[in-house]
């Protein structure tokens, strides 16, 4: 089997990709998506210790109080990576176990590299785009200034470090170049899937 990660900074395009993998029929995992399951189930309770209760609304997280402590606050950033990604990483050990006779399996993690999860991906697949196209996108998506959006950028590795340690690029900027390079993302994957 072989771990794939795939990562990109925010705004890049990582759910439009991993939506395509997964259409292959390749098993993905979501880090952000199982992230937030995990916050409004078993994380909760370790949420509350470090931030209080008022970070739960009706027994759901509140995301943007959350963001907008953690964006703002070095040290309640890394209070909150240190309760979720030991959890996440748990979870994805679930997953594999799980998908145990497939030949390769999708990481997602928005800060793969950041976290130093890279090391234990067999391969790495990198997603840029345009900054100003992924300062859009999270805007829309997400309801937030741009302001919060640069200052989530600042927190993640820039695209220039990140290209060296990375083993396929997709470059998002339109559409139809970026189902191009599906195409050949998918027989690379396939073929580095056959390699020893």
């Amino acid at each position: 089997m072989k771990i794939v990660g795939l990562t990109g900074g925010i705004g890049s395009g990582k759910s439009t990709v991993l939506k395509w993998l997964e259409s292959k029929g390749i098993p993905c995992f979501e880090s952000d998506r199982v992230g937030r399951v995990l916050l409004d189930q078993e994380l909760k309770q370790a949420v509350i210790s470090r931030f209080g209760d008022a970070m739960y609304s009706k027994g759901t997280l509140d995301r943007g109080k959350l963001a907008s402590l953690v964006f703002n606050n070095p040290n309640a950033l890394e209070d909150l990576n240190q309760i979720v990604h030991p959890a996440v990483q748990q979870a994805f050990e679930e997953f594999k176990q799980y998908n145990l006779t497939a030949p390769i399996l999708v990481k997602e993690a928005a800060i793969l590299f950041e976290s130093g999860a890279y090391q234990y991906c067999d391969l790495v697949v990198l997603v840029c785009a345009p900054k100003e196209d992924r300062i859009q996108r999270v805007m829309k998506r997400d309801g937030v200034r741009r302001e919060e959006v640069l200052k989530r950028m600042a927190l993640q590795w820039e695209d220039a470090k990140k290209k060296p340690l990375s083993d396929f690029i997709l470059n998002n900027a339109d559409r139809a170049t970026l189902e191009k390079q599906l195409e050949d993302l998918f027989v690379w994957l396939s073929q580095s899937s056959k390699k020893d």
